[in-house]
C-alpha cells in the first residue's frame, strides 16, 4: 500500500469517530428542540453528560463494526456508491447493537427518536466525510501524489485499452512507467535493469496469449523483486474465476461455478425482484399513465408493444411502450411482409452494430413521442411487469431476439446462463455505444460475480446512465 494510502485510511478513523459523535449530539438537540417536544414531550431524564458518555462507547464499537465491514481498505474498490452502501450497511449493524443494548439495560434510555435519528444523522454525516476524502484523493492522483506506477507486459488490444485508460483516467491512480511487448529473456534482463534505478509498484500481464514460460518467469521476477503482480484474463480465463474446492479419495477436485446465482442466490435475487418491481411500478405509474396518453394521441395503434425475446427456459414476450409507426413495428412474428422488408433494408443500410444484433442508426419509423421516450429510455418501464411476472430480472444481461440469438457464437450462449435484466453491468458501462463482444464479456463478469450488492450499484448507477443518454436509435 503506498504511503498517501496509509494516510487516508488511518484519517478515515478519527473523521468516522467525529462523524459518529456529531451525528449523536445532532440527534440529542433535535429532540429537545420546540417542533419535537411539541410533538412528543420528553418524559425521560438524560443529562447530556451522562449521555456523552454513553455516545463515545458506542462510537468506539461502531469503529470495530466499520473496520470489520472493510470500510477501513481504502485500496478497494474506489466507487462511491459501494462506500456509501457499506457505509449504510455498517450503520444499520451499530442501529440493530444499540437497540439490543436497549433491550438489556433497560436504564440506558428510552429515546428512538434519538436512536433513529442518530443512525441517519450518523450516515449522512460519515458518508459525506468519506466522499470529501475520496475526492480529495482523486485530485492528489491528478497530481501524481500516491499514484501507483506500474509496468505494463503485453502486445494485444487489451493492452492498448489499458494504456489509454490509465492516461486519460488519472483518477484510477495508475502510471505506466514502461511497457513489455512480451516477457522473453532478453525483457526480463531489459526489466531487471529497469527495476534498479526506478521504483516499480506493480506489474500487470496485459495479453493472455504470453507463452506458459513466459507468464511464469514474470509472476516469479514480482515474486523475487517483492512487486505486486497482476493480470488482465481474457474471457475464457474469466470462466474460471469462480470455483470449489473438494475432495473424493484424498485428491483436491475442482468445480468451476457456473454463477453464485444457485440455491438461496437465486431465492433472494428472485424476492429482490418482487419487491424492486412493485416499487418501481408504483412509482413510475403516473409517467407510465401519461405517456399511454401521450402515445395514443400521437398515433394510431396500440400504447404497449410486445417483442419476442429470448431467456433460458425459451422464449416470452417483451414489453415496451410503442415508439414506432403501427405498420411497421415488427413484433412477435416479426409483422407483415412490408415491414420486414423495411427493416432489412434500413439494418443494411444503418446498421452500428457488429455481430449478431443489430442497432438502426436514425430510424425513419420512430415516431415523434417515440424519438423522445427512446431518448430517456421510458419506452422500457412496462418491462418492471416482465420482472413481477418473472420472465425478466430488475439486473442483467439484456435479452434479444431470436433471430438475433440463433447467430450467436458458442462463448455468447454465457448470457443466457441467468434471467435476462431490464438494466446490466453493459447498459451502465456505455449503454449502445459498446460492441456487442465487450457487452458480452461485461455480462460475464456479472454472471460470474453476482451478488445483491452488484445488483443495488447497478440499479444506482442506471439513472446516471441514462442522464447521460444515448441516440434514440
Amino acid at each position: 500500500m503506498k504511503r498517501a494510502e496509509l494516510f487516508f485510511s488511518f484519517l478515515l478513523v478519527p473523521l468516522d469517530f467525529l462523524a459518529i459523535i456529531l451525528a449523536g449530539i445532532s440527534a440529542y438537540y433535535l429532540r429537545f428542540t420546540t417542533l419535537a417536544t411539541e410533538i412528543r414531550p420528553v418524559i425521560f431524564s438524560l443529562p447530556f453528560g451522562q449521555y456523552f458518555n454513553i455516545l463515545s462507547l458506542i462510537a468506539l464499537a461502531w469503529l470495530v463494526i466499520f473496520a470489520l465491514a472493510g470500510l477501513y481498505n481504502i485500496k478497494g474498490s474506489r466507487r462511491l456508491t459501494e462506500e456509501v452502501y457499506r457505509v449504510i450497511l455498517a450503520c444499520s449493524t451499530g442501529l440493530v447493537l444499540i437497540v439490543v443494548l436497549i433491550f438489556v439495560f433497560r436504564e440506558l434510555f428510552s429515546s428512538r427518536f434519538i436512536v433513529l435519528a442518530g443512525w441517519l444523522l450518523a450516515i449522512i454525516y460519515i458518508s459525506f466525510a468519506r466522499i470529501v476524502v475520496r475526492l480529495i484523493q482523486r485530485l492528489l492522483l491528478n497530481y501524481g501524489i500516491g499514484v501507483h506506477k506500474l509496468v505494463l507486459v503485453g502486445n494485444s488490444s487489451t493492452t492498448d485499452i489499458l494504456i489509454h485508460e490509465f492516461s486519460t483516467r488519472k483518477n484510477l491512480g495508475f502510471a505506466i512507467v514502461k511497457r513489455l511487448k512480451n516477457f522473453s529473456l532478453e525483457a526480463e534482463q531489459e526489466l531487471a535493469e529497469f527495476v534498479k534505478i526506478n521504483e516499480i509498484d506493480e506489474i500487470m500481464q496485459s495479453d493472455p496469449n504470453l507463452s506458459k514460460a513466459e507468464v511464469l518467469r514474470l509472476f516469479d521476477f514480482a515474486d523475487e523483486n517483492h512487486i505486486t503482480f497482476k493480470y488482465a484474463a481474457d474471457l475464457l480465463g474469466a470462466k474460471v474465476l469462480k470455483i470449489e474446492v473438494s475432495e473424493i479419495a484424498g485428491l483436491p477436485v475442482v468445480e468451476v461455478k457456473e454463477t453464485p446465482l444457485d440455491g438461496w442466490g437465486r431465492i433472494l435475487k428472485r424476492i429482490f425482484d418482487l419487491v424492486g418491481s412493485l416499487f418501481f411500478i408504483i412509482l413510475s405509474s403516473p409517467i407510465m399513465l401519461f405517456t399511454a396518453i401521450i402515445i395514443k394521441a400521437d398515433s394510431p395503434g396500440p400504447v404497449i408493444y410486445k417483442n419476442k425475446r429470448v431467456a433460458r427456459n425459451g422464449a416470452f414476450k417483451l414489453f415496451k411502450f410503442r415508439s414506432m409507426i403501427n405498420q411497421y413495428c415488427v413484433g412477435d412474428d416479426y409483422g407483415s411482409a412490408t415491414a420486414l422488408e423495411l427493416e432489412k433494408k434500413l439494418i443494411e443500410e444503418r446498421n452500428t452494430k457488429t455481430g449478431p444484433v443489430y442497432k438502426i442508426s436514425g430510424d425513419p419509423r420512430l415516431t415523434g413521442v417515440g424519438k423522445f421516450i427512446r431518448r430517456w429510455s421510458i419506452d422500457e418501464l412496462p418491462q418492471f411487469f416482465n420482472v413481477l411476472y418473472g420472465d425478466m430480472s430488475l439486473v442483467g444481461p439484456r435479452p434479444h431476439q431470436p433471430r438475433e440469438v440463433e447467430k450467436y457464437e458458442r462463448h455468447h450462449k454465457k448470457v443466457l446462463t441467468v434471467k435476462p435484466g431490464l438494466t446490466g453491468l453493459a447498459q451502465i458501462s456505455g449503454r449502445s455505444d459498446l460492441s456487442f463482444e465487450d457487452e458480452v464479456k461485461l455480462d460475464s463478469y456479472y454472471i460470474e460475480n453476482w451478488s445483491l450488492k452488484l445488483d443495488l450499484s447497478i440499479l444506482l448507477r442506471t439513472p446516471l446512465a441514462i442522464i447521460r443518454g444515448r441516440r434514440a436509435e
